[in-house]
């Protein structure tokens, strides 16, 4: 029997229990979590923001080691550390065969099928996002264990699954930052932090970190940013400020909210980059007139996990942490357990912190 946070209805709260883990099956492999971060979709997940098949073990941010592989498994063995991967694209589908499988139609099919069952009562357990990282082991697919390159700390790496990948993408992928560019990130928890250690490797120059809370500067600057700025109503008009009154090359919104995305797109200058990372709800309506479309000439886009491609982008990624460049410890202000989970999530809520760490 493996301890796992379970979530036993949309807007119920995490219970920690026992669950019983099936030997992996054909194409699977078992897994024995180091480390999974805690990520504000986990949150949108357990309030119904996003959907997901209850009752259900949370937790999509995670690393490990393989204890045990299924029939057809070659890719992987015990013994290998590897990163989950919560998106893993088919290969098949229309987005697959555009090179483009950050967006493909079947990654999320995992979610929907039964992986384990509760110790108490056997009733059928979903594994969220079809990871199940809140847990100390899980069953996945194996092209949803991606390997981990040497030279990367195993428990850290867990925030390689979503923060980072996410982070490093929507600046090198969506973004395209070029060196000397202006970039603006509006949010500063855990994917706020990759997404400025990113902007500070592509060589971006003025690096202005936005957040509501003051106490997230040192992190800001540590991370990147060679300005802070508290967030409030003349956000954009000081933005500009600081970028020879122009407004920024490129802005990153990392919260999902529309005045959030709204403010974004008003601090990018005329002809520049605003990229959507937060993932907001159907009632986050954000509105723009047909004038200033045209007369602005900025490009808005999503960014789903980072446009990433991980298995592409993994080893690239990990290249960053071997020479120092990313330092993946300076995303996290708290390690916790499995018990600690509702307070995280209350903390991201009250936007403290960056990312916690559930170690086991």
């Amino acid at each position: 029997m493996v301890r796992a946070a379970v979530l036993p209805a949309v807007n119920a709260p995490l219970q920690v229990a026992e669950i019983d883990l099936p030997d992996p099956g054909p194409g699977q492999v078992r897994v024995k979590l180091a480390a999974a971060g805690v990520c504000h979709s986990d949150l949108s997940l357990s309030n119904g923001t996003l959907r997901q098949p209850v009752p259900a073990v949370l937790g999509h941010e995670g690393a490990g080691t393989v204890t045990a592989v299924g029939p057809g498994v070659t890719t992987v063995a015990p013994g290998d550390r590897v990163v989950l991967n919560w998106a893993p694209s088919c290969g098949d589908c229309h987005f697959c065969g555009l090179a483009e499988p950050w967006l493909c139609v079947n990654a999320g099919a995992a979610a929907n099928a039964p992986y384990a069952t509760l110790a108490a009562d056997g009733s059928a357990l979903h594994p969220g996002l079809g990871t199940a990282a809140f847990a100390e082991e899980t069953v996945v697919a194996a092209h949803a264990a991606l390997p981990l390159p040497d030279g990367v700390p195993l428990t850290d790496a867990a925030l390689l699954g979503c923060a980072v990948l996410t982070g490093w993408g929507a600046i090198h992928h969506s973004a395209a930052v070029r060196p000397g560019e202006s970039v603006v990130v509006l949010g500063v928890g855990g994917v706020g932090l990759a997404t400025l250690q990113a902007a500070r490797i592509a060589g971006a120059g003025t690096i202005v970190a936005v957040d509501v809370s003051p106490a997230k500067e040192e992190l800001a600057r540590a991370a990147g940013a060679t300005e802070f700025l508290i967030a409030g109503e003349d956000t954009a008009k000081r933005v500009r400020r600081l970028t020879g009154g122009v407004g920024a090359d490129v802005a990153v919104e990392c919260v999902g909210r529309a005045d959030t995305i709204r403010t974004a797109w008003s601090a990018t200058r005329r002809g520049g980059r605003t990229t959507v990372v937060g993932i907001g709800g159907q009632d986050q309506q954000v509105s723009f007139s047909a004038l200033e479309l045209f007369y602005f000439g900025r490009t808005l886009s999503g960014c789903v996990y980072g446009n990433s491609d991980p298995a592409r982008d993994l080893p690239v990624v990990a290249g960053h942490v071997r020479s120092g460049a990313l330092d993946l410890s300076a995303l996290v202000t708290d390690r916790i357990g499995l018990d600690d989970i509702p307070a995280a999530f209350e903390a991201m809520v009250a936007g403290k912190g960056g990312r916690s760490l559930v170690v086991f």
